[in-house]
């Protein structure tokens, strides 16, 4: 007796793997694109999309299957990220070429040559556009992205973020905003 129940916990458990296998699967190349979108490049992009699938699977058991996994996922990801921007925030970052200087100031520069991953840019964003996106305020850039890009509805952003569809609104306009203010900055690209 004890047998059987054993047996129906472990064969409940792969068809439950089985079921987040697929769903992974189906969702991979969608779940990138928003990755991308969100992290701005490509090597966070896949950092951040791996992060989601091992939080994703390690909270599986806590999905209900009958909202999209899509939302569901978006919603992890949208919090690693949040919380990826806040610790990037609170660490000081120092050039290795500006260290033995001045350690008050800490300069990036980006690397001109560095364009692996170009052409994905060009085939998801301009990159005027990809560059404002990551110039934006991260909650903003969330916000934008969810509905202008992946054409989420305010009420699934809302879900997504776990905020209130005010607060979704209030991101969208002034995350538009400050996209709008970038690119025309960068040349009337916005007109």
């Amino acid at each position: 007796m004890l047998s059987t129940w054993v047996k129906g916990l472990v064969r409940e458990r792969e068809d439950r793997t089985a079921l987040f296998e697929r769903l992974m699967g189906d969702t991979q190349r969608q779940a990138y694109n928003m990755a991308y979108r969100m992290a701005g490049n490509a090597s966070d992009a896949e950092d951040l999309l791996q992060e989601t699938y091992v939080r994703a699977f390690r909270f599986f058991h806590r999905y209900d299957e009958a909202l999209p996994f899509t939302s569901w996922l978006y919603r992890i990801m949208t919090n690693i990220q949040i919380d990826s921007a806040r610790r990037k925030s609170r660490l000081k970052t120092v050039s290795l070429d500006a260290a033995g200087h001045d350690e008050s100031r800490a300069w990036e520069f980006p690397d001109p040559e560095a364009k692996a991953d170009a052409a994905l840019m060009e085939a998801t964003l301009a990159e005027p556009l990809q560059v404002g996106l990551s110039a934006m305020t991260p909650e903003f850039r969330t916000a934008v992205v969810l509905a202008d890009i992946e054409g989420l509805s305010y009420e699934e952003v809302a879900e997504a973020m776990d905020t209130s569809v005010g607060t979704v609104r209030s991101r969208i306009h002034r995350g538009r905003k400050q996209l709008r203010c970038f690119l025309e900055r960068q040349g009337g690209l916005a007109q």
